[in-house]
């Protein structure tokens, strides 16, 4: 019955419990509170999620394809979660774990994603303009071509993560680790270098000069 009253929108606020494996697709779940809640493998393939409480809720292996996940998703566990598409643009990723998580095509721009893991992850072309990463982990992360323009990467960690022809104008690496990455043909006209870690990191093509 709870299944079914959230589904027909007449239930907002989830009373606890296992939702593994269901079906929420293409459904309006705006301002739903899921905090806390067991959602593993479950189906929002499209749905509408604005606003949502899914702070801590376990969101691994979920599919998320083409959902407005405008929301809520501090400290969550998004593992191996499939975000394709998915509009996260202003979202509170806060702490949350997206190791392993399907992230093509997606909208972070102007998310919140501090102290967020992000290890390995494939960010190709994704846009993070004006995204708060300070201290996220984006260590051996794919982010060639990615906007991380007036990003703020303060202390973030990127070890050995592909920035190639990324564009970091105005971010702001004060503190970050970019031991061994490479940054060929990177954009850092207007970036904050201060403290920054480049040992090792290839910086053929860009334009350090620029750099403040």
């Amino acid at each position: 019955m709870t299944i079914e009253a959230i589904k027909l929108g007449e239930l907002k606020q989830f009373p606890g419990g296992d939702l593994e494996d269901e079906d929420f697709s293409q459904l309006d779940l705006s301002r739903i509170n899921f905090a806390g809640a067991k959602l593993v493998g479950t189906d929002f393939r499209e749905s509408k999620l604005e606003g949502a409480h899914l702070e801590g809720a376990n969101l691994m292996g979920a599919s998320l394809i083409g959902t407005d996940l405008r929301a809520n998703l501090m400290g969550a566990n998004l593992m191996q979660a499939d975000l394709t598409t998915a509009d996260l643009r202003g979202s509170n990723l806060r702490g949350a774990n997206l190791m392993g998580a399907r992230l093509s095509q997606v909208s972070l721009a102007g998310a919140f994603l501090s102290g967020a893991n992000l290890m390995s992850v494939n960010l190709q072309d994704v846009d993070l303009r004006g995204a708060d990463l300070r201290g996220a982990n984006f260590s051996r992360a794919n982010l060639k071509g990615a906007d991380l323009s007036n990003a703020d990467l303060q202390g973030a960690l990127l070890s050995e993560a592909n920035l190639e022809e990324a564009d970091l104008r105005g971010a702001n690496l004060m503190g970050a680790n970019l031991m061994g990455a490479n940054l060929l043909c990177a954009e850092l006209e207007g970036a904050k270098l201060n403290g920054t870690t480049l040992e090792k990191a290839c910086l053929l093509g860009t334009a350090i000069a620029e750099v403040v």
